[in-house]
């Protein structure tokens, strides 16, 4: 069993997911995105076993995981994020799954407490947007019809489900597998497992439990994120579905100013400031960080 984590500026999350992963798989990569508090000399000084590479600028969450799946031992891979710890047996529960016929696997999201996150979906549909962007999804959190994307905490807790697509902060995988590295951040996993679910079933697999601290890597910078998750919407449109990225593109215009709007009512002019940036990034993809330019 191999696992990849890409790390970007999480060096001690990085630390305790490592420290999570000993005795549960004999080769781990960590493909760094040119990380620069520390993360390398930790890894390099505290797990010298550890396939490291070292990028000289930030590739994207993709394009990094495709490096790691490059050099990958096994058959078999587990994708993770940096920000989780793998509870003891977590890896091989999920690997238990991993048999002929499925083609992805992904286990349970939880958070310090150990409330689950919101991990696997059903397809991204256009409705699926509009019921974001308007809170409709918020609004009615139990309905189908309004809430038809996340599918979580409908699934059973105690077996395996089989659903659309599961998260990339935890994905296992065969080493043949490849993102679309037109993504940069976001929606990659979508349309990674929408070309998967082609050829095989994806399982959410809830008793292999992984602690994720969501959002570790883009928490300093809010606006930006989520105009790259809307980029990374309209990019998988464009991919899979082109006739209704108009559509998506100007849900995700819409949903930020009704935002903004509301903001502005409960006077948090930061948050009305953030989603009008949001606003002025739908007609072109927010720029990449200045550590992912190339020279």
């Amino acid at each position: 069993m191999s696992v990849v984590l890409v790390s970007y500026n999480t060096c001690g999350h990085l630390r305790r997911c490592l420290g999570s992963l000993v005795n549960q798989s004999d080769d781990v990569i960590v493909v760094d995105n040119a990380s620069t508090d520390g993360s390398v000399e930790m890894v390099a000084a505290e797990f010298p076993t550890v396939t490291l590479i070292r990028n000289p600028r930030n590739v994207g969450f993709g394009a990094a995981n495709n490096q790691g799946l490059a050099v990958a031992q096994h058959e078999v891979v587990l994708l993770l994020n940096s920000d989780t710890e793998a509870a003891p047996g977590a890896v091989n529960e999920l690997a238990l799954h991993f048999v002929n016929g499925v083609s992805a696997a992904g286990g349970a999201l939880v958070d310090e407490a150990g409330a689950v996150q919101p991990s696997c979906c059903n397809a991204l549909t256009a409705w699926a947007v509009f019921c974001e962007q308007t809170l409709l999804m918020k609004a009615f959190p139990r309905s189908k019809l309004f809430n038809p994307y996340w599918v979580t905490h409908r699934l059973p807790t105690d077996r395996a489900s089989e659903v659309e697509q599961v998260m990339g902060a935890c994905l296992m995988v065969s080493r043949q597998a490849r993102f679309d590295e037109s993504f940069f951040l976001y929606c990659e996993d979508t349309e990674l497992c929408h070309r998967l679910r082609q050829s095989g079933k994806i399982l959410y697999v809830p008793t292999a439990r992984f602690q994720h601290a969501l959002g570790a890597s883009t928490s300093s910078n809010r606006a930006w994120a989520i105009g790259m998750y809307n980029a990374g919407k309209v990019r998988f449109f464009q991919l899979h579905r082109p006739c209704q990225t108009g559509l998506v593109r100007a849900c995700n215009w819409w949903g930020a100013l009704l935002r903004e709007s509301l903001y502005r009512l409960k006077r948090k002019p930061d948050m009305v400031a953030m989603f009008q940036q949001v606003r002025r990034w739908n007609s072109a993809d927010p720029p990449l960080p200045l550590d992912a330019r190339e020279p």
